[in-house]
């Protein structure tokens, strides 16, 4: 009868813990960038949706100015 190498089922064990361990590490830093990104965005848009209309609006003023002429 064959014997066990305990040896590799050790190592096979110790690298499937490290790639889970991996694993969570990256979506804890994907959770943490997205709740990041999120509060920028919510604070990005409140002052940036104005502008943006207002900087909309000037560009189609000075489109219809030469067209007139």
């Amino acid at each position: 009868m064959a014997r066990r190498n305990y040896q590799y089922e050790k190592r096979q064990k110790e690298l499937a813990k490290k790639k889970k361990k991996e694993e969570k590490k990256l979506r804890k830093a994907e959770k943490k960038e997205g709740d990041a990104l999120t509060d920028a965005e919510s604070v990005a848009e409140d002052g940036v949706e104005d502008s943006v209309e207002a900087g909309a609006e000037s560009t189609e003023e000075e489109t219809e100015e030469p067209a007139d002429v």
